[in-house]
């Protein structure tokens, strides 16, 4: 699954241009993201899609994006396999899955701001029905800590309610349905080593650095 598609005769991409109103020329790929995001409009105003997604690059990889009309319901890594990610949504959510970039541009805004470091925390609406019980609990507490700055799996733990299920909250960071956008990374081992990330220990390392440097640039 890419947001690229090979080059085509110029006689379709005529055909793609007068269906979406625009001069002929640019890449096939605009003008099916035209295509897909009026039939996603079009569905959106009937009730017919129950996800919509797309992908965005990142120094990470590329990231899947899902949301409902609820909000933001899942951040993928390419290690998970979108493709299978996708269908695991379906099941969860519902079939009618959609791709739409402009359904989940302020998104991808938000994702190239904290890429670039001109963004610390999301103001994204979620849906977090992918996540229940004490894993919800735990995730809901990891955006309070800072920016540039990790937890112990214990500490989370006791600031979670149960301080002896430091087990679980190292499953419920290594499951989370939203990496990057709920700070599971921000979350290492008590002997200061990344621990488990969803996205692999290369992700976690990407993310960490990147606050890091980022905040003690600021301090300095």
């Amino acid at each position: 699954m890419t947001d690229t598609a090979p080059d085509v005769d110029t006689a379709l991409q005529r055909r793609l241009a007068e269906a979406t109103g625009t001069e002929a020329g640019p890449r096939l790929d605009e003008h099916l993201d035209l295509l897909r995001d009026r039939l996603a409009d079009e569905a959106a105003a009937v009730g017919t899609v129950d996800v919509f997604w797309r992908t965005v690059p990142s120094p990470v990889g590329p990231l899947l994006l899902c949301a409902t009309d609820v909000g933001l319901l899942r951040v993928a890594f390419e290690v998970e396999d979108h493709d299978a990610v996708l269908d695991r949504v379906a099941v969860q959510v519902g079939s009618r899955v959609l791709r739409s970039a402009r359904r989940l541009d302020d998104v991808a805004v938000e994702i190239d701001q904290y890429f670039a470091g001109r963004r610390r925390g999301f103001d994204l609406v979620l849906d977090r029905r992918l996540s229940r019980g004490f894993q919800r609990t735990v995730l809901e507490h990891l955006p309070e800590i800072p920016y540039g700055e990790t937890a112990s799996y214990a500490r989370v733990a006791t600031a979670s309610g149960s301080p002896r299920a430091v087990r679980a909250v190292g499953t419920a960071c290594a499951t989370n349905p939203l990496p990057v956008v709920v700070p599971c990374h921000r979350v290492v081992r008590s002997d200061g080593t990344p621990g488990r990330y969803r996205g692999g220990e290369a992700a976690k390392a990407v993310l960490l650095g990147l606050e890091s440097q980022l905040a003690s640039g600021a301090r300095s």
